[in-house]
């Protein structure tokens, strides 16, 4: 077990305590996204921690997919899983970059919430993403991005990955990030505003139809 698995293992149980930290904003995601989807899709939600988002977008209908690194927070999710008998979810353990579950353009819809400040190559994570999809198919994230704030995070969070209390982050800026899915090939790059906090990105975008 690598570095990064054992930080998200070992904070798992207080992860899936927590509460959403904007409610208000939460829904209107999931609205969002969920408005994308059919009940014939197939959807990715990577990084999915303890199964929030793929859980709620059950509802769609859609076979919904969740993958996260942790082991811990997949057992959680499936849990979560089993007593909302939510049949059509089903929770994967592993890395993104080297998952085999998915065949290249088998996927309808991929969510990346709380994830793209986390990786360490974004291009290549998109580069994936875009490969999984099916032409036409959608991309929503929502990415913490620290670059826009004023706050000095960057020695804050070195100090604190120092002593094991934080993950790698990348510095981001949503111009960056939406100049990031451009290059990656990606069209209909839109930033839909759903009140959250002014440093979290939220954009949706797709795979070219003619691609």
């Amino acid at each position: 077990m690598n570095a990064e698995a054992r930080f998200w293992n070992d904070l798992a149980e207080r992860y899936a305590r927590q509460p959403v930290a904007n409610p208000g904003a939460f829904e209107r995601k999931i609205e969002v996204t969920g408005s994308r989807m059919k009940s014939t899709d197939v959807v990715l939600d990577i990084g999915c921690g303890t199964g929030s988002v793929a859980l709620r977008l059950a509802c769609t209908g859609a076979t919904i997919h969740g993958l996260d690194l942790s082991s811990e927070m997949i057992r959680i999710a499936q849990g979560k899983a089993n007593a909302e008998g939510a049949t059509n979810v089903s929770f994967h353990t592993g890395s993104f970059e080297s998952c085999e579950h998915f065949e290249p353009e088998s996927l309808d819809g991929i969510c990346a919430y709380s994830l793209l400040h986390l990786v360490e190559d974004l291009p290549a994570t998109l580069h994936r993403i875009r490969g999984l999809l099916r032409p036409g198919g959608f991309f929503v994230s929502s990415t913490v991005c620290l670059g826009d704030s004023w706050v000095p995070y960057r020695p804050l969070l070195q100090a604190m990955r120092w002593l094991g209390k934080a993950p790698r982050v990348s510095m981001l800026r949503k111009s960056m990030l939406a100049d990031a899915l451009v290059l990656a090939g990606f069209v209909g790059v839109t930033q839909p505003d759903v009140g959250a906090d002014s440093t979290i990105a939220f954009i949706v975008a797709e795979r070219p139809r003619d691609d």
